[in-house]
């Protein structure tokens, strides 16, 4: 679709949104495998990280997601498992040129990063710079997909309006991204149920593209809610306590 089609296209799901196609809840400790386990603080700290490793090893969480900086230690630690090392590009704010978001891609994808989050500019997206949001977009997926890697996008939903969420989520199915995700867990708040049941609408089922709730996920309540909205990726620095509270409830 060219943009004048998406935009179009926006303005008929505010009128009215499909009916979201959401996934059928993991039972179990198998939500561990719906998990990115996550440690993205600025002060994070090597030994910190190895322990992140560890657990994601010990618990088969989906991937652990790190900043760049901690890729090599990251892929050295996991080395041996089936837990993908998972970065974030342009983070927090998404306002790096699309040149350095595929320059870092392209290093983090080099040290061995198998997924990548990226932040769109949210600034240009609420400015209705839309060719431009889609040209960044496309240029980190592309770079991700050609070393094999799945790629999320994600928006900042605190800043957003619903029309801005929905343009959002068309230009990245456009640009062919894996994921749309929900916040970066750095903003003013973090995923809600019905921001992830908005996105699911939108992009459509699970197995034609993903929504990763973000922000804010501390409890089973919490991700059981996110996946029954729609969500089937959970970003999270609390799953080893949410995995804690699901073996309680089973004993």
């Amino acid at each position: 679709m060219q943009i004048p089609e998406i935009i179009e296209l926006a303005h008929q799901y505010q009128l009215q949104l499909p009916k979201a196609e959401v996934p059928e809840l993991p039972q179990g400790t198998a939500i561990a495998g719906w998990i990115d386990h996550t440690l993205l603080k600025a002060e994070a700290l090597p030994e910190q990280v190895l322990q992140l490793c560890q657990e994601a090893r010990d618990h088969r969480f989906a991937s652990v997601c790190i900043n760049p900086v901690y890729i090599p230690l990251a892929v050295k630690a996991l080395q041996g498992s089936d837990v993908p090392v998972c970065t974030v590009i342009g983070f927090p704010l998404g306002a790096t040129s699309t040149h350095a978001k595929v320059c870092e891609a392209r290093w983090s994808l080099e040290e061995g990063a198998q997924e990548l989050d990226m932040v769109l500019p949210v600034g240009l997206l609420k400015a209705g710079q839309f060719s431009a949001v889609y040209d960044d977009i496309l240029a980190v997926t592309e770079a991700g997909h050609h070393r094999g890697a799945l790629v999320k996008v994600i928006f900042e939903n605190a800043y957003l309006n619903e029309y801005e969420k929905i343009m959002a989520c068309l230009l990245c199915k456009e640009a062919g991204a894996d994921f749309v995700k929900t916040s970066t867990g750095f903003g003013p708040s973090g995923a809600t149920v019905e921001d992830v049941n908005l996105m699911r609408c939108v992009v459509g089922a699970a197995d034609k593209m993903g929504v990763k709730a973000a922000g804010g996920i501390r409890t089973y309540a919490d991700a059981v809610a996110m996946i029954k909205a729609g969500a089937n990726r959970i970003g999270a620095s609390a799953g080893v306590k949410i995995l804690a509270e699901v073996k309680a409830n089973e004993s």
